[in-house]
């Protein structure tokens, strides 16, 4: 069969003309049983690096398979050049709809902080990796966020990225801003800031959602003296964690990131 390749599948192998690569398990169970492909089935194929390529399943076994390269269909572009996003975790479910969107929305690194508010379930970052390979799979990305390990807020911020350790907030560009949605209302509209930075060279920037229940007082205190945090607003409303998630990155996409291209 050679009919228009509609699923989109992750591999860590090289990708050029001509090369096999491997089917892990997963994607033999998936391509079999959920998908009823076989071999002559048409895939496409990326792996962060390469591109994206159409790619011929050769071999689907019990629990491996194979895939034969064959032309590519998109040349490689920067997931990398994406907002960052920090978030404090909470439910399992709403953690797992954060990852997910935040794929989507081409959030380039994403890092859950733990907070004092911080009240959820352990973080498991091999199961958050694996609904983030899905929804970039879905989504249409040519690479996979880079997911961090769980770390206390502070500790997150010390050997934060920043050329000019001497910046004030809001003023000349240096290093990475880090956006603080500010639920008290203390913080400037994201959208104007958004328009600010993305005038900057160097306009790189990365996005704090707080818990549940916001920041602690001494938490706002502690960002409010750090040269890179600039407080940011997202409208008179008090949004759940996850929408805050979602409105914050989609804002700063159409306003400053890839949305405009």
């Amino acid at each position: 069969m050679n009919e228009t390749p509609r699923i989109r599948l992750y591999v860590e192998a090289p990708l050029a003309a001509g090369a096999t690569v491997p089917a892990d398990a997963g994607q033999v169970h998936y391509l079999k049983n959920v998908m009823r492909r076989g071999a002559g089935d048409n895939v496409l194929l990326f792996n962060g690096l390469d591109g994206e390529w159409r790619a011929e399943i050769a071999e689907l076994g019990r629990r491996n398979g194979q895939y034969k390269v064959a032309e590519q269909t998109r040349e490689q572009s920067d997931d990398g050049a994406g907002p960052w996003l920090l978030f404090a975790p909470v439910k399992r479910k709403e953690t797992d709809l954060i990852i997910e969107k935040a794929t989507e929305l081409g959030a380039s690194v994403i890092w859950p902080v733990i907070t004092r508010h911080t009240n959820s379930e352990r973080v498991r970052i091999d199961r958050l990796q694996t609904i983030a390979r899905e929804a970039a799979e879905q989504c249409g990305r040519l690479g996979l966020p880079e997911l961090k390990q769980p770390a206390p807020l502070m500790d997150a911020l010390a050997d934060w990225p920043t050329d000019s350790p001497g910046n004030s907030p809001g003023n000349s560009p240096g290093g990475r801003r880090l956006l603080v949605m500010d639920e008290t209302g203390g913080g400037r509209p994201l959208v104007e800031l958004a328009a600010q930075i993305a005038q900057e060279k160097g306009g790189d920037a990365a996005i704090l959602i707080g818990p549940e229940g916001g920041f602690a007082e001494v938490e706002l205190d502690a960002l409010a003296n750090l040269p890179f945090v600039i407080r940011a607003g997202l409208g008179g409303r008090t949004l759940r964690a996850e929408t805050a998630v979602i409105a914050a990155l989609a804002c700063w996409q159409a306003i400053a990131g890839d949305w405009r291209q």
